[in-house]
């Protein structure tokens, strides 16, 4: 299993940052140029139960990927994970924390495991977190700017947007497993 972490704060509330990601359109807004990648289908919003399906284009090849919503708590996260698609395993949960001078720090967590299990991880799980590096960093830049705010980059290691294998220790927050009423 992989684990990737990016973070950013952002220059905005927490509130307006999670109202940005409720919007209806807030996925296309957020989906990557490369690979293309499209809204086949939808149901619900981020509650627990709403299901989004994708289509991903590589060349000729098209994959569908199925993700369902897990988790909700409004101002402080949401989850989902993978029913179908081209993961073994995935689970994405998407943190939104306030900060006492009014920003926020936007947090994506994602634990993934390749088709092929521990060998596909060691031989391509590098290029596909560099791949999630790029689309976060993307992703923080365009929530900002929707929100008309900035990524702020402070010092310290905890503070500016990063990425780290170890989600569980980024300011003790709470593991990927929570569900939507809080219990582990």
């Amino acid at each position: 299993m992989i684990r990737f972490c990016y973070r950013s704060v952002i220059d905005a509330p927490v509130e307006r940052v999670f109202a940005f990601h409720q919007q209806p359109d807030a996925l296309e807004r957020l989906l990557p140029v490369w690979p293309p990648v499209r809204v086949i289908r939808r149901t619900g919003g981020l509650e627990p139960g709403s299901l989004v399906e994708l289509e991903l284009r590589f060349g000729p090849m098209r994959l569908r990927w199925l993700a369902r919503h897990t988790g909700y708590r409004k101002n402080e996260f949401f989850s989902d994970e993978q029913v179908r698609g081209p993961f073994r395993f995935w689970r994405h949960r998407h943190g939104f924390e306030s900060l006492v001078d009014g920003r926020c720090v936007l947090v994506d967590e994602v634990e993934f495991s390749l088709p092929l299990g521990p060998l596909s991880d060691w031989l391509v799980g590098r290029a596909v977190k560099h791949m999630l590096r790029n689309m976060f960093a993307a992703r923080h830049a365009l929530t900002a700017a929707a929100c008309g705010a900035a990524v702020c980059q402070e010092s310290g290691p905890a503070a500016y947007a990063r990425s780290t294998d170890d989600p569980a220790g980024v300011r003790g927050r709470r593991p990927l497993e929570e569900s939507a009423s809080g219990r582990r």
